[in-house]
């Protein structure tokens, strides 16, 4: 049985060989593990590695197409139209409860668990960076952002 470092290597490696840009590959195999975590919370995942490669070229792909369909030529980009797009009350009502929603949720992972997806997320490190910063593994962080992002999913979905 493969580490889950040297699994995410492999994985990254093949989408890259499969058309995903190196600068989308870790955001891909990072999703990636965030679904065989969350199916593997409810399910028995028979090979983790056979999982992470399928979600991760599923990903890749889905990406694709989603990028195909909204590429957008300058010409035809309104910017008056945009310039005037301000969202409305009710839009904003939301926006802001879903936030208080999401600072809620952060306040219940736990400190280290925090710090390490703020610094994934809004700060861009790395997760060897991260491990660096938080004295702890590269493994345990990627498993410390993928649980926290699983945790702040399933707790958005709850009312």
């Amino acid at each position: 049985m493969s580490s889950i470092p040297d699994m995410l290597r492999k994985v990254r490696a093949t989408i890259v060989r499969g058309g995903v840009s190196p600068q989308d590959a870790d955001d891909v195999v990072h999703e990636a593990f965030v679904r065989l975590e969350s199916y593997a919370h409810k399910n028995e995942v028979h090979s983790r590695e056979a999982f992470l490669m399928t979600a991760a070229r599923n990903i890749g792909h889905d990406r694709a197409r989603h990028h195909a369909r909204v590429t957008v030529h300058c010409e035809e980009l309104d910017i008056a139209g945009l310039a005037g797009a301000s969202p409305t009350p009710e839009e904003l009502l939301v926006s802001q409860e879903r936030l208080r929603r999401v600072n809620s949720g952060l306040h219940r992972l736990s400190p280290q668990v925090r710090r390490c997806l703020l610094a994934k997320r809004l700060e861009g490190l790395t997760a060897a960076q991260i491990a660096e910063r938080e004295n702890i593994s590269v493994a345990a962080v990627e498993k410390r952002v993928a649980r926290a992002l699983l945790f702040l999913v399933q707790w958005m979905g709850e009312p």
